[in-house]
């Protein structure tokens, strides 16, 4: 006699020796001990969520590549070009393109190609580190104000109030003209001190939000210290918003070092910056137009690449957006 298909679902025993009918994948599923959970399972926090997100994110990978390229030639320029940004031949002044000079020459016979080169590095020394000091100084004042309250947030919501009505670029003519050094240090302190209110008020208003939760709440009535407090419980949840406002922040402190280099009163020779080229470029603009493009492209996709960075984080962070 021919045997008999296996059926559909399983018998399993109850509780009041009935039995009850189960599709086979539900019989495997209680087969399982409580110790064999699978990956699906496990808790996720937030962090986990939004890395799962970015690595799905067109937008984040396109803009970390082009990042990535920008940092690996500011630190080792010498892999792409061979030549010296302060070598010139006046005798090759606002030259075209030529064999091993592929972006031509400046109004002083330097090789452009090699200049936009070692322009990167300027420009992602001074985002870089505007950015950070901008985020350190500006997640404490802003983190310890809206933590504690009372006086300290009135005179901070005050300041920042102050700062806020300081243009910008003219603060710069104001406060850079007097400086004589050609560092990139006078240029960071001054993007220092005029960009840590943004951050200060993010990280107020998160603290702020934090602070009123149930596990801080429980956290205080089981005695822990302000200092655990802030560092243990406050600071992990309420710093996502700084990081994603600071990274698109990053991408505008460079295009204000090289509008501020442009007009004379940020990096000054023989710092190499794509402000200064696109500044000593543009009274040949209509002779040599390369002169100009080539440090000015560089420019637009490196602040282009950080901003949708920053986008991109943005939407993996914020739990609205999902």
């Amino acid at each position: 006699m021919p045997e008999s298909q296996e059926p559909e679902g399983a018998i399993a025993g109850t509780g009041a020796g009935g039995a009850m009918d189960l599709a086979v994948s539900e019989a495997t599923t209680l087969e399982k001990g409580p110790d064999d959970t699978g990956p699906q399972d496990r808790p996720r926090s937030l962090w986990s969520d939004a890395w799962r997100d970015l690595r799905r994110n067109p937008v984040f990978i396109i803009s970390a590549l082009v990042i990535l390229f920008l940092v690996v030639i500011s630190l080792w320029p010498s892999l792409i070009t061979s030549g010296n940004p302060l070598k010139c031949d006046l005798s090759k002044a606002q030259e075209g393109s030529q064999p091993g000079h592929p972006f031509g020459y400046d109004g002083q016979g330097c090789d452009v190609y090699t200049r936009t080169v070692y322009g990167a590095r300027t420009s992602v020394t001074v985002g870089v580190c505007a950015t950070l000091g901008v985020a350190i100084l500006g997640s404490v004042l802003g983190g310890l104000a809206g933590f504690f309250g009372g006086v300290s947030d009135s005179i901070l919501s005050r300041t920042t109030d102050i700062f806020f009505a300081i243009p910008v670029v003219l603060g710069g003519l104001v406060l850079l003209s007097v400086v004589t050094s050609s560092t990139v240090w006078p240029v960071i302190g001054f993007m220092v001190l005029l960009g840590w209110p943004q951050i200060s008020r993010i990280a107020r208003g998160s603290v702020i939000t934090a602070r009123q939760n149930d596990y801080v709440q429980a956290a205080r009535a089981l005695g822990a210290s302000n200092s655990r407090l802030l560092l243990r419980h406050i600071a992990p949840n309420a710093v996502a918003p700084v990081i994603v406002v600071a990274t698109i922040a990053l991408g505008t402190y460079i295009a204000l070092e090289a509008t501020l280099s442009y007009l004379g009163v940020g990096l000054k020779p023989p710092t190499v910056s794509w402000g200064i080229d696109i500044s000593a470029a543009s009274a040949y603009i209509r002779n040599a137009p390369h002169m100009l493009l080539w440090p000015a492209g560089a420019l637009a996709v490196t602040v282009l690449a950080f901003i949708m960075l920053g986008d991109a984080v943005r939407d993996a962070l914020d739990p609205k957006l999902r």
